[in-house]
């Protein structure tokens, strides 16, 4: 275990005429901290000062940024779905960029598009029509790049300098697709809109842009930027969407208004708009058109959702209990899907979770929504999940979603090429989300179920490909894998060698640290060596660099006077906790647990010392959700 050390340097010069000075230097290192493997590009961001080895941002980090201004015309059931935006984008970055790179995500859905899968023809449509687009108030000819659809670019006349900025519009359409996935029509007259604005691609400090295409798998990232969305429906459809509904009273009536404005306060559910208020066909101002308009600043993304018959329910619960802030939970959907009557009741329980045990950071946004739909998916205050016969499977769906909210809408990740710096968190909070709504055993079976079982039983070589991976090199078992269930039980295992307390703090530290910007996975890993003051890399290293797996024996039992010596061998190569259950010979059982650390001094052989008087008969590892690959050599007996 190596910790921070001060260096001091005495240097003794003498000097005509002046006196002997002593010059102290010193400065602050961690012993092998570049022992982890650096990318090319991420050594060059160490070496630009970007980023720090402590896990800090470095001194010179940046990240660039943009105003938005859109304006969505949704008419139900027509398909065209018509928008156009203003953007103001500004170039933090200390280069000149002499093109700007955008994303084009609707166009998935064209023929042709390089996808992950197959596309049905329900699925498909003839992608973004550009009607008009613009530079600084120049009006350009756009060109649609037939090779990368999702990833467009264009040429600047004029550079972009160093923190300057240029002004952009566009104008366009696309039609909705029939087939409903992340986004789409939910049925004819319901439509979940996202991704359906151009974009500018993130450009950062240690990849540059972000060119990569959208395969319908992978998923997203995002700057951090400014919002004003407004969406134009007819009268009698209701707009869920991210961000906070400036003019409620432009677009409700009055009654409708209220119960708006009660939920937002209150702790039970409010039926803002019950299906006998919709079938009334007053909920809503009655002009042919009217325009909802939601706002944020510094978030990453905007969706909605639309209907003009689905059900809302509202709730809020304290997320922050420092300063008593609330959040709103709010639910939209068709009122025969009977898990949703107990949506609001679900947010409220995850959001108050999450906000106060783990990852215990109150919830930073002003509401959430959870939309019916097909996808199981998660946008910046916005869930798009189906409607599920099992109430618990609903809840662990839900729960996962929100959960969201911290990774990526909080913290800025890469998913496309890190996803399990989101995935995985989400899949962690689920589970200890749902230890404390049922049995651990019900929990844990669950999680097993859904996130460890096929990784760990399929000897496939794709299923031992290294985390750290980056997803776009990633297909199948392997990306599925690495995104949840292995990086979720890396952040289990140390959570479990430093303990609640430790573990704590450096989640809280690195979130403190990198929200609203882009964390890398390095800075997770240095942030928790420097809050620790211990260095991990070992742990790091095998977790995320390897291609290990777990596997557990136990290999010997010998007794030194009254302690028994038992051998853990570790076949697989994770550091994982050690837990085993001691058989003595007059019945009775003994639990003994050792943390992941046991593995630091060697990562091959573990010797457990069990102190006990009693006669042993057999010692059986206990492996629960750390799932081992060859249970056969958990078990031995004592002579």
């Amino acid at each position: 275990m190596v910790k921070s050390f001060i260096l001091f340097s005495v240097i003794k010069y003498k000097m005509k005429n002046i006196s002997s000075v002593l010059i102290l230097t010193f400065f602050t290192f961690y012993v092998n901290a570049q022992t982890l493997y650096w990318p090319r590009d991420i050594k060059q961001a160490y070496k630009n000062q970007t980023r720090s080895n402590d896990g800090w941002p470095g001194i010179k980090y940046w990240q660039n940024t943009g105003t938005y201004n859109i304006t969505v015309t949704a008419l139900p059931p027509d398909r065209n779905i018509k928008g156009s935006e203003q953007i103001s984008y500004t170039n933090n970055s200390p280069d000149t960029l002499n093109a700007l790179v955008f994303k084009f995500i609707q166009n998935i859905h064209k023929a042709g598009a390089p996808r992950f899968g197959t596309a049905s023809k329900d699925y498909l449509t003839d992608g973004v029509h550009v009607d008009a687009f613009s530079i600084n108030g120049e009006s350009k000819k756009w060109n649609d790049n037939e090779y990368s659809p999702t990833v467009q670019f264009t040429r600047l006349s004029k550079p972009l300098l160093p923190h300057d900025s240029v002004r952009l519009t566009f104008d366009w359409h696309f039609q909705i697709s029939l087939k409903s996935g992340r986004e789409g029509m939910i049925d004819s007259t319901t439509y979940y809109l996202a991704y359906f604005y151009p974009r500018v691609a993130v450009y950062d400090d240690y990849n540059g842009w972000d060119d990569l295409d959208h395969n319908d798998a992978l998923e997203f990232y995002n700057d951090f930027n400014n919002y004003v969305l407004n969406v134009k429906v007819p009268k009698n459809y209701i707009v869920w969407a991210t961000g906070n509904l400036k003019n409620a009273s432009d677009v409700l009536q009055p009654a409708f208004l209220q119960r708006f404005n009660e939920s937002m306060k209150a702790d039970r559910k409010i039926e803002i708009a019950t299906s006998t208020d919709i079938s009334g066909k007053n909920i809503t101002k009655q002009n042919d058109i009217n325009t909802w308009t939601f706002s944020y600043d510094n978030i990453s993304d905007v969706a909605l959702g639309l209907s003009d018959h689905f059900v809302w329910d509202a709730s809020s619960v304290v997320v922050d209990e420092k300063t008593n802030r609330r959040a709103s939970i709010q639910a939209a959907y068709n009122d025969t899907a009977k898990d949703f009557h107990n949506m609001v009741d679900i947010g409220q329980s995850s959001l108050s979770y999450l906000s106060k045990t783990w990852p215990g950071v109150a919830y930073p946004f002003p509401k959430m929504t959870v939309f019916q739909g097909y996808a199981g998916m998660e946008y910046p205050m916005m869930a798009n999940d189906e409607t599920y016969s099992d109430n618990n499977f609903a809840r662990f769906v839900a729960e996962h979603e929100i959960s969201h909210t911290w990774f990526p809408f909080y913290m800025g990740i890469n998913e496309t090429r890190y996803g399990f710096m989101d995935e995985s968190w989400a899949t962690t909070f689920e589970l200890l989300y749902n230890r404390s709504v049922m049995s651990k055993d019900s929990a844990d079976g669950f999680y097993k179920q859904f996130r460890i079982s096929g990784w760990i039983h399929d000897k496939n070589a794709d299923e031992d490909l290294p985390i750290i991976t980056p997803g776009e090199n990633l297909s199948g078992r392997a990306l599925g894998n690495n995104e949840y269930g292995k990086p979720s039980l890396a952040y289990l295992a140390v959570k479990d060698l430093l303990g609640d307390d430790m573990f704590r703090k450096c989640l809280h530290g690195f979130m403190d640290r990198w929200h609203g910007k882009h964390p890398i996975p390095w800075d997770f890993f240095y942030t928790f060596n420097n809050i620790s003051g211990q260095n991990l890399n070992w742990f790091w290293n095998s977790w995320f660099f390897s291609n290990n797996y777990i596997d557990l024996a136990v290999n010997k039992i010998t007794k030194s006077g009254d302690s028994y010596l038992v051998g853990v061998g570790n076949i697989g190569g994770f550091p994982v906790p050690i837990d085993l259950q001691l058989n003595f010979a007059d019945g009775s059982t003994q639990i003994v647990h050792k943390s992941p650390a046991s593995w630091e001094a060697n990562q091959k052989l573990a010797t457990i010392t069990v102190s006990s008087k009693k006669p042993l008969q057999s010692v059986q590892l206990i492996t629960d959700i750390f799932m081992d690959a060859d249970e056969a050599n958990n078990s031995l007996n004592y002579k």
